[in-house]
């Protein structure tokens, strides 16, 4: 895979592509792609969470611009499409990952791991040593993706997403 930067002059920002594929971030006019692709994610797995679990996983458009005013949130575009989002959280204890998802069609092209690294790369500008994020247990490929890049799981944060089982990954930096 061809891996290149861009840097965008507006915001002095490193924006990264791979196989055509743009990390940025996003902006307000994203806010119901970003909805949109967090469904279609997590459509498959639907049955597996509770009604409210399920609702926090995947906002309405309002939510995401609520999340947009929280902390940075990213959009990986293949051409004019929007085919993954993350955001990020500073906490007291470091970067709080969330809201990660890749369309199913545009899974295993490295985008996860694109979006990882944004993050890690946010994380570190901001003087933080630690990552961490919340996930469920039937979220294989997404535990195997965050192990992959460093993840482990810890013994600490919230257990229950509106009745949803969930338990916490770390990565600390270096």
């Amino acid at each position: 895979m061809a891996v290149g930067q861009v840097i965008n002059p507006s915001h002095n920002s490193v924006m990264k592509t791979i196989s055509r594929v743009l990390i940025r971030r996003a902006a307000d006019r994203d806010a119901a792609a970003v909805s949109s692709v967090l469904r279609q994610a997590f459509a498959e797995y639907e049955p597996l969470y509770t009604k409210q679990g399920y609702g926090a996983t995947t906002p309405e458009s309002a939510a995401i611009l609520v999340r947009m005013q929280e902390g940075p949130l990213w959009v990986a575009q293949q051409e004019e499409q929007i085919v993954g989002t993350a955001s990020a959280v500073r906490k007291k204890t470091g970067v709080y990952v969330r809201g990660m998802a890749v369309l199913p069609g545009s899974k295993g092209r490295g985008i996860g791991r694109l979006l990882l690294e944004t993050i890690e790369a946010f994380a570190a500008e901001e003087g933080c040593k630690r990552l961490f994020l919340t996930t469920t247990p039937f979220l294989r490929r997404a535990i195997r993706l965050y192990e992959g890049f460093g993840f482990r799981v810890v013994d600490d944060g919230v257990h229950d997403l509106f009745g949803t089982p969930l338990f916490t990954m770390e990565k600390m930096l270096v």
